[in-house]
């Protein structure tokens, strides 16, 4: 039985986590943790039989404390302590944005397995965290579909036979648009594929999402930045492909659903059936790809850009895109805006050589500073 903590499990994956560990007999939740959700955590609790849990918002974790009765550790420092004290094979940190960098840090520090849907936690720290595994031995396993699907693909291949990395985006709502100047929050959370959470919905519609994956791409699978592709593929059935040295291109396709990937990363290295339709080809078609707008969806340039430059500019560009994106939803900042004030951060705040985790905060404050003065 592997015992599973997860960290966000009141969000879009989480939730599908546990609906892929209550249909398997060989998973088990010890430990569950979300931002704020308390009501939805409490009901995950009970429903799984599940005492330790915390909630990184204090008012949150008193409030559950106090509806419930039970010890609620609060803060993001109580999300550490549940996987530090906790006991688990598996940590499942689905958490949006650089909060969640602490509980990644913290699971392998102490040599537990990471399935990684926290895409943050590699655009932010790369090479931090991905040495961390290696000093403790932890296996990293991502949860994202299109690193899921990179990591099968590349898993029997040699090194120096994969020569190039392709990821897949849908386009998002405004592929093919050159004009969005007029976009409402009601038109970009409307995603034609995925059905996920506001945050990252909004950053599949400006390329973002893609942009940061890149980056996490980068990081799991050591391929150099310009040896990793983005191509706009509408259907969202090819989730990733390789190309190999003697010409060959291996492709991972299936019906978008987060199941499969979350289901793939939690019973690593086996494969449990999953209650999702079955790839008819026939029925679909055709498959179709195009080179993403870099210049109408300047995020995904700006991403290439962080990326380039290296050091603090990843961390950077994340702090500046979350607060830039929050903005959005609020209404204080229009569509087109999300990419002038990253662009406006990223040109205030060079980058600098990334010594140690706390390089990395003092970035991502500084930046978020100035994107909210940019952004007001």
């Amino acid at each position: 039985m592997r015992r599973v903590l997860i960290v966000g499990s009141t969000g879009s994956i989480g939730t599908q986590a546990l609906d892929v560990i209550e249909r398997s007999g060989d998973l088990e939740v010890v430990g569950l943790a979300a931002l704020s959700s308390w009501e939805q955590l409490l009901e995950q609790a009970t429903r799984f039989g599940v005492e330790p849990i915390a909630l990184a918002d204090p008012d949150a974790a008193a409030r559950a404390a106090e509806h419930s009765g039970r010890t609620v550790l609060s803060g993001p420092e109580g999300l550490v302590e549940l996987i530090t004290e906790g006991a688990c094979d598996l940590v499942l940190n689905a958490l949006v944005g650089s909060a969640g960098l602490g509980p990644t840090v913290a699971a392998l520090g102490e040599g537990i397995d990471l399935a990684l849907a926290n895409k943050e936690s590699l655009v932010v720290g790369g090479e931090l965290v991905t040495a961390l595994a290696e000093a403790t031995g932890a296996q990293l396993i991502p949860v994202d579909s299109e690193h899921s699907a990179l990591a099968q693909l590349i898993a029997g291949e040699r090194p120096g036979t994969v020569d190039r990395l392709v990821l897949t985006a849908s386009g998002g709502p405004f592929r093919g648009r050159t004009d969005l100047d007029d976009v409402t929050r009601e038109e970009a959370l409307a995603h034609p594929t995925w059905d996920m959470g506001g945050k990252i919905t909004i950053d599949s519609a400006t390329l973002m999402n893609k942009g940061l994956e890149l980056i996490e791409a980068h990081h799991l699978f050591g391929v150099p930045y310009e040896r990793i592709d983005v191509v706009v593929h509408p259907q969202s059935i090819v989730h990733a492909f390789v190309q190999l040295n003697d010409g060959a291109s291996l492709a991972h396709l299936g019906y978008p659903d987060m199941q499969v990937p979350i289901s793939y990363a939690l019973h690593h290295p086996d494969r449990a059936d999953v209650p999702v339709p079955r790839l008819d080809l026939v029925e679909l078609g055709a498959l179709t790809f195009e080179a993403p707008d870099s210049e109408t969806f300047a995020c995904l340039r700006l991403a290439r850009e962080a990326a380039a430059a290296g050091g603090t500019a990843p961390c950077v560009l994340n702090a500046a895109n979350e607060v830039a994106v929050h903005a959005f939803l609020r209404g204080e900042l229009s569509f087109p805006g999300i990419a002038r004030v990253i662009e406006s951060t990223l040109a205030e705040l060079p980058a600098r050589p990334v010594r140690g985790f706390s390089d990395l905060y003092a970035a991502d404050n500084e930046a978020r500073e100035i994107a909210r003065g940019v952004a007001a």
